[in-house]
């Protein structure tokens, strides 16, 4: 795992240069994870909504964008005593208390949008819930914590794997003006869902 070499987002080179020794070595005082993106390109790894509080914070995240990405952090847990933790499963703990306290009152505010979300899209999510991982895009979608990632199974799917896909959670941004707006006024909630989950 130390000859490994990764592009992050301190660097706009597509570049593979730094190692994960490199990347503790300027991680922040309480980070505890090293965070990593997997996506189909570099472009694509680079622009995800999901890097979004990251870059907000200064925190540095590894960006995977070669096929075999996915599958060497599935089978790599941590390196030096440091996880590794995807920007795109489960629940992030990067809040302060006050930030986790404003999230349950936005979660009391947003419960009939979330419902109505929920409704609408049905069997196609597995749930719907208040982001603390976007400051930018009103939505995202997100694998839970230990479901397959979005690209290891378009690479299981390519290698002609039957796969039966895991239904992502969409998590919306409760600050974005377009899902304050559609908590005051659900009546298109049927057809704004569906843009939010494609």
């Amino acid at each position: 795992a130390a000859l490994l070499r990764f592009a992050t987002t301190q660097d706009d080179s597509e570049d593979q240069t730094i190692s994960l020794a490199d990347y503790i070595s300027r991680m922040k005082v309480d980070q505890k994870e090293i965070y990593y993106v997997t996506a189909e390109s570099h472009a694509a790894a680079k622009s995800s909504p999901h890097l979004e509080i990251f870059r907000k914070k200064g925190i540095e995240v590894l960006l995977l964008s070669d096929p075999i990405d996915e599958w060497l952090v599935s089978h790599l847990h941590e390196f030096d005593g440091k996880p590794l933790q995807s920007v795109t499963k489960g629940g992030l703990d990067l809040e302060e208390d006050v930030s986790k306290e404003i999230k349950k009152e936005a979660k009391k505010k947003y419960k009939d949008l979330i419902k109505g979300i929920t409704s609408a899209l049905g069997e196609q999510i597995k749930e719907v819930r208040i982001s603390n991982r976007l400051t930018d895009s009103p939505a995202c979608l997100v694998a839970d914590e230990n479901d397959m990632g979005a690209n290891m199974e378009r690479l299981l799917k390519t290698m002609g794997q039957d796969i039966t896909g895991s239904k992502p959670i969409l998590e919306i941004n409760p600050d974005h003006d377009l899902i304050v707006r559609l908590n005051l006024d659900q009546k298109d909630v049927d057809d704004w869902a569906q843009v939010l989950f494609d």
